[in-house]
């Protein structure tokens, strides 16, 4: 079985590696023409070549070119509403000679929009029928009946790949753009998230004065369920901050009388701290990179303290 699995996975590369070769100037054709498309790139097909067509529209959507994925059988039946002169339609089928295909040729040169045809049969009537053709041919499928798609679609789906992402390069898109298309995932939250959003403040942020009692401030650490307390003026300026630790370290130094402590004689005066406005991976280096390892810092804004964002909490947003 395992080198039945090697024979598919060789076929598959062998193929990819000889279609890299013959690419010439009609794959840039295509290239160019997706980038100069002033509507949307719209891909279609049936069967295992449709599949395909929807991964290569959600990667190009993901990589700076709006798409859109249209079934051919629903095309035919309405949906060839939603395509525009102003669009550009990828046209996914290996046999060229698949009927829903062939159904889509005279009322897409009627609306105006361009066809590109990817074919493993470059002689096909599809073919015939496409503004452009790329030739996706294999020597044959890694199915040993030579029936299911199983090389042919690695092909397509290599070469729709490497179509999104030359555009891509081509089109310089950012990272930072990137991320606005997937809020949701690592990179997203990497790049777009602030110290704002993922600081502690409410009923979330222990604030104290300088003349809080020692109690006090213990109290206030606990309701809010953080690891410190801020130390802020009527102003809500910064004063300093008091830790878990530092309670401890007083509690072990003074005994029972650090009952009798206020927060400003707790506090580190100089803590560490960090805008509202960084980026929350930012401040997780900032965590990682002081000599004195810490797990709070107050968070400012305009010189007022706002929150409090702590190590831990970094963490479990996934930002590693």
């Amino acid at each position: 079985m395992l080198q039945a699995m090697r024979t598919v996975l060789d076929m598959a590369a062998k193929e990819i590696v000889g279609l890299s070769e013959r690419l010439d100037a009609t794959f840039e054709t295509a290239a160019c023409w997706i980038l100069a498309c002033k509507g949307r790139v719209v891909t279609t097909g049936v069967g295992k070549a449709g599949d395909i067509a929807r991964k290569a529209s959600s990667t190009f959507s993901s990589t700076g070119t709006t798409s859109l994925f249209l079934h051919a059988a629903d095309a035919v039946h309405g949906d060839l509403g939603m395509v525009t002169s102003d669009d550009l339609v990828l046209i996914y089928t290996n046999s060229g000679e698949t009927e829903e295909i062939l159904r889509l040729f005279q009322p897409l040169r009627q609306i105006g929009a361009k066809t590109v045809l990817i074919t493993g049969r470059a002689n096909s009537t599809a073919a015939k029928l496409s503004d452009l053709v790329l030739d996706v041919r294999i020597e044959r499928e890694a199915c040993p009946h030579n029936l299911a798609p199983t090389t042919s679609t690695s092909v397509m789906m290599a070469l729709s790949d490497a179509l999104a992402l030359a555009v891509m390069r081509e089109r310089q898109f950012t990272k930072e753009e990137y991320a606005l298309f997937h809020p949701q995932g690592a990179l997203g939250r990497r790049l777009l998230m602030r110290v704002v959003d993922a600081m502690r403040k409410g009923d979330d942020l222990a604030l104290v004065r300088p003349e809080t009692k020692f109690l006090d401030v213990l109290h206030a650490i606990t309701q809010a369920g953080a690891g410190a307390a801020v130390v802020i003026d009527e102003n809500r300026s910064l004063r300093g901050i008091i830790t878990d630790g530092d309670v401890r370290r007083q509690m072990e130094a003074f005994g029972e009388k650090a009952f009798n402590l206020t927060a400003a004689e707790m506090m580190n005066a100089n803590p560490q701290t960090v805008d509202a406005n960084a980026l929350a991976v930012d401040a997780l280096e900032m965590f990682e990179s002081l000599p004195r390892k810490i797990g709070e810092m107050p968070v400012l804004q305009n010189g007022e303290v706002i929150g409090l964002v702590m190590l831990k909490d970094l963490v479990r947003l996934g930002l590693v």
